[in-house]
């Protein structure tokens, strides 16, 4: 009798907590708006961080809140956006892609100090010797700090350099708050032509610490039929916007700092039609020269 009074007792408190329970969850009850889950769902899932909230449901409930634009997640593109717009009841966003991109060429064409040989990363590298292990300052250490932020494959280490695999890269932003230098920019997918260079040194002084550095000539800017490409603190800078990708710039950039890099032929090729082009110009100038001398007996 005793042990199935407890066990009646027990099924009783079970009944009446139950209930208190039930009650409770009841009456403090938080509503959530259905479309939070489907915003997330409409998200990458990388929780990487490259939109500035704590994962896919910081950002999914920013969103819901309007603290966020639906483009706020790159990896999850445009069709993402699209749908995160069809939720919220907005138009979708209109936009070209947009990718990351490395500004340095130097890699193993660039000149070192010394030999680094303490922790493979970046941001380490600056706190040795004040990060002089390259003799360019605003060089790629070539360390991989932007490879281990990533989390979609889309950037290697190539030759000493960091390089941007464009199909992979969802612009998420990792690689470019992983870079202590701030080499990695976001240019647009479809643009092919890069100043690969970040030195705002002096040609002399530039020239000395990287093979493939940009040394502010100017032939590049007064090559430009679109005036696309102009030197800016030592340095070329592309105007995407103007730029017709016709790679005539790189053609006649004499330190390859352009890509995509013309080959030896390319360059040859290049450098007979600017002469010819030099002399058909000097040609009629010299003809019309002469008319005018012809001409001026006459006026007399």
């Amino acid at each position: 009798m005793t042990i199935a009074l407890a066990i009646a007792v027990l099924g009783v408190l079970a009944i009446v907590f139950g209930l208190i329970l039930a009650f409770a969850a009841k009456i403090f009850e938080v509503e959530v708006d259905p479309r939070l889950p489907q915003i997330q769902a409409a998200l990458a899932g990388a929780n990487c961080g490259g939109c500035g909230y704590p994962g896919c449901a910081g950002c999914a409930e920013a969103m819901l809140a309007g603290k966020a634009p639906v483009t706020a997640c790159a990896p999850a593109g445009a069709e993402g956006a699209a749908k995160i717009a069809a939720i919220l009841g907005m138009e979708a966003p209109t936009g070209e892609k947009m990718v990351a991109h490395v500004m340095c060429n130097g890699g193993c064409n660039a000149q070192k100090n010394f030999e680094y040989r303490g922790v493979k990363d970046c941001l380490a590298a600056t706190k040795v010797c004040g990060g002089d292990a390259l003799a360019c300052k605003y060089g790629c250490f070539g360390f991989g700090s932007c490879v281990a932020a990533c989390q979609f494959d889309a950037i290697h280490v190539v030759d000493g350099v960091a390089v941007v695999d464009k199909e992979k890269c969802t612009n998420c932003g990792a690689c470019r708050e992983a870079c202590p230098r701030k080499l990695i920019t976001e240019v647009p997918y479809k643009q092919k032509v890069f100043v690969n260079c970040s030195n705002k040194d002096k040609g002399p002084a530039v020239a000395k610490v990287c093979a493939n550095s940009c040394i502010a000539c100017g032939m590049c800017e007064r090559t430009c039929k679109f005036d696309a490409i102009h030197v800016i603190d030592n340095v070329a800078v592309i105007d995407y916007d103007k730029c017709k990708n016709c790679t005539m710039c790189a053609k006649a950039c004499p330190k390859n700092a352009i890509e995509p890099i013309p080959t030896p032929e390319e360059k040859e090729k290049f450098k007979a039609a600017q002469k010819a082009a030099a002399e058909k110009k000097a040609a009629a100038a010299k003809a019309a020269a002469e008319a005018a001398a012809a001409e001026a007996p006459k006026a007399e």
